[in-house]
């Protein structure tokens, strides 16, 4: 069996690890994004899929345009049972479409979160199941037909980092057992009157008021490590439990201190914060930062 796979992240690097280890599958080429610049000093960064690819002498293909007429030539060259598609973060044109199944593992369950950042959106939405759903792919964003899903459950204290984790796991053994057993599961039309679509995360989106406890604690799990939570203030919390939704309070308001954490106030619900960073300086436990603002019982956290 001969496969391109296209992806980018360490999502789509498991995803490729698990072809690569079993039996009977070729990956006779890789479409990745880019290297980037990262970090301060900007170094020029190979994605991981690539790496991965030449470390198994794999061709690696990077196109800026995956729709530029030329590398849609170059593509339809290479010859394939199936095209594997895994966060890889560019629209597939239809002759590549056409030129061979091409299964998409988008991590939740559709129609469902369509679009970039479904594993948040799960989170956000304090959902308890989620999935991965191997679809095949169409001309539209995560509209096309159906081939399997696999759920499981979220717990209501699931951080974004285990559950990306748990659905890579997820992910890895749906593209094999689709692969091997393709012809054998019905393709089921989505009913896109049951569909709702995720945007892409921004740093923006990581500012939170005291206002609803469930909602800034979800925010919390969804964007954790990035692009974390902070206040207008730009004071991050770093660390924070869910303590209950009930209550009435001031917003950020402190109503109790302990040895190792303060509880907040929501307009609905508290919180307990353990570790915090203001900007531009390093992450502190609650109490020093308290302590070094003279705030207490009674005061605003801001």
């Amino acid at each position: 069996m001969k496969i391109i796979f296209m992806g980018t992240p360490d999502y789509a690097k498991a995803i490729l690890q698990k072809i690569i280890n079993t039996k009977d599958m070729q990956v006779v080429a890789v479409y990745t994004q880019p290297d980037k610049p990262v970090g301060r000093k900007k170094v020029m960064t190979p994605p991981e899929v690539k790496t991965l690819a030449l470390e198994n002498d794999i061709d690696v293909f990077q196109p800026n345009r995956l729709r530029d007429e030329s590398v849609v030539k170059e593509l339809l060259k290479i010859e394939c049972d199936y095209i594997v598609v895994a966060a890889y973060g560019q629209i597939l044109p239809l002759e590549i479409l056409q030129h061979a199944p091409c299964i998409n593992l988008h991590a939740s369950i559709l129609p469902q979160y369509r679009g970039a950042s479904p594993i948040q959106q799960t989170l956000l939405n304090g959902d308890i199941k989620t999935g991965v759903t191997a679809m095949l792919m169409d001309v539209g964003l995560d509209t096309g037909d159906i081939i399997k899903i696999k759920e499981i459950d979220v717990n209501n204290t699931e951080m974004v980092e285990s559950l990306f984790d748990r659905l890579t796991d997820v992910a890895c053994a749906l593209t094999i057992d689709v692969l091997q057993n393709f012809s054998l599961y019905p393709h089921v039309k989505q009913d896109d009157s049951l569909s709702s679509h995720c945007s892409k995360i921004t740093k923006e989106d990581g500012e939170v008021e005291f206002k609803d406890a469930t909602t800034l604690y979800n925010k919390y799990r969804a964007f954790t490590p990035w692009p974390g939570v902070y206040l207008s203030s730009r004071l991050k919390l770093k660390n924070i439990e869910f303590i209950e939704a009930q209550s009435e309070n001031e917003a950020g308001k402190i109503l109790h201190v302990d040895k190792n954490s303060i509880v907040v106030g929501c307009e609905n619900g508290t919180l307990r914060i353990l570790r915090v960073q203001p900007q531009s300086k390093n992450e502190m436990d609650i109490l020093s930062y308290i302590n070094g603002k003279r705030l207490t019982v009674a005061d605003t956290l801001s």
